[in-house]
């Protein structure tokens, strides 16, 4: 029996287009209104519980992705409804905000700030965007300097203060606000001083407490994209020398081919384990080389780039699964963010085979989709490699169906260059905003 023949008719017909629709409907019934707006449940399921936990309101799990989405959706379809969607959860976002007090951009208030500026924008609505700028003012107002310098979190990656500064990059630019930048740039001062190759895990995701990771979210390749986007607004050497250092880390412990680059997991244990994904694998570090790429313009940097990229053709192309590569859709260690990688990669290149391995990423996804009852799509996976019996379905952005609907919006993007239009890109995120290449923008009908 074919794959296609086991596949629901409607995931075999599915476009990137319709099958982000039918994830809307998914997440739309997982809604919740009351009297500050809409959020969502992470698991609708009975007695579901997130893969993650509690995070309501989350860039991760919660309801500042899936206002991404839904301003997303909206602009790839025209349906007003969608903007609807969304401007119900900013308004819950904007009256809750003060609820949390983790500052981080994928679990706490800068992932916030990203989402109301956005909707602020998007929408037109001045109160969004304020409460935007109030949390930025909270974030700046929380630094503390030590004797090691200025930062929140002493922890140098994209989950701690490396998130923090990325994002207020982002708001001194979309805010107009000069004051965030220099809070960023002052921070990042502090992280280019600090040793690499950077962060031990510390029994992160089952490592040893003495492990060392080269990854992005929690490891040595957030903190040299850190370290190259700060270099990228100011000029300035000291961070261009760190994030060589660190990129040289990272090239050091890879395995290496002809044409091809894997990063492990960890080192020194686990030099055999190469993760696909974002989180801890090629789709991550892969960003941190194209960010070195857009600032210096060094042909070497887009080679690794394109090494890591092979890497994961030859040995994570579907519907093969692997120990870096298992059971999980989602943007931050599945699916979903190795077609971010290879959108961006045909962004970048206009290569028709990087579009092309995209599509097939994603017809794997749309495959892999549960419809129960025509209810919309959702994504059951197991988040956690070492955990292969804990299998759940969330509605947020990097750990279920909402990050995964919007990689399927940025394909769909991607497949128009006649269309161009913009996608919503994280921070963490420098592949171009509209997902088509020069060249085809500068065709003539």
């Amino acid at each position: 029996m074919s794959l296609d023949e086991i596949r629901p008719k409607s995931a075999r017909a599915a476009s990137p287009l319709t099958a982000a629709v039918s994830t809307a409907r998914w997440i739309r019934s997982a809604g919740i209104d009351g009297e500050h707006g809409r959020h969502w449940v992470a698991n609708p399921d009975p007695h579901g519980r997130s893969a993650v936990g509690s995070q309501p309101r989350s860039l991760y799990s919660g309801a500042a992705g899936v206002v991404l989405f839904f301003l997303e959706l909206a602009g790839a379809t025209g349906q007003e409804a969608y903007l609807e969607d969304a401007r119900g959860g900013a308004e819950w976002l904007a009256a809750t905000w003060r609820r949390d007090d983790d500052l981080s951009l994928y679990h706490g208030l800068t992932g916030t700030m990203i989402a109301l500026m956005e909707a602020g924008w998007v929408l037109g609505d001045d109160r969004l965007t304020a409460e935007a700028a109030a949390i930025a003012e909270l974030i700046v107002s929380r630094g503390r300097t030590g004797a090691d310098g200025f930062g929140w979190t002493h922890d140098p990656t994209q989950r701690g203060d490396g998130g923090i500064i990325l994002g207020l990059l982002r708001a001194a630019t979309q805010l107009g606000m000069p004051a965030y930048e220099a809070a960023a740039v002052e921070a990042g001062l502090r992280i280019a001083r600090l040793p690499v190759p950077g962060r031990r895990l510390g029994d992160v995701d089952g490592a040893p407490p003495d492990a060392i990771t080269p990854g992005f979210l929690a490891g040595t390749a957030g903190t040299v994209f850190l370290l190259a986007r700060l270099y990228g607004v100011t000029g300035d050497e000291r961070f261009l020398g760190a994030a060589r250092s660190g990129a040289g880390f990272v090239r050091e412990v890879s395995v290496v081919g002809d044409r091809w680059a894997m990063v492990p997991h960890h080192v020194p244990q686990a030099r055999e384990l190469h993760y696909a994904g974002f989180c801890s694998g090629a789709a991550g570090v892969a960003r941190m080389f194209y960010e070195l790429y857009r600032v210096t313009g060094d042909p070497g940097d887009l080679d690794w780039l394109e090494r890591l990229a092979h890497g994961v053709v030859d040995s994570a192309a579907p519907p093969r699964r692997t120990n870096g590569y298992w059971n999980v859709a989602c943007q931050c260690c599945g699916t979903a963010g190795l077609v971010e990688l290879f959108v961006g990669l045909w962004a970048v290149t206009g290569r028709a085979s990087c579009l092309e391995f995209a599509r097939t990423l994603a017809a794997d996804l749309v495959a892999r989709a549960t419809d129960h009852e025509g209810r919309g799509y959702r994504w059951y996976q197991a988040y956690r490699r070492l955990r292969p019996g804990e299998v759940s379905a969330d509605t947020g952005y990097m750990v279920g169906a909402a990050g995964i609907g919007a990689a399927l919006l940025h394909l769909d993007a991607a497949g128009q260059p006649d269309r161009p239009r913009r996608v919503l890109l994280l921070p963490d995120n420098p592949f171009p905003a509209i997902p088509v290449p020069p060249t085809a923008l500068l065709q003539t009908p």
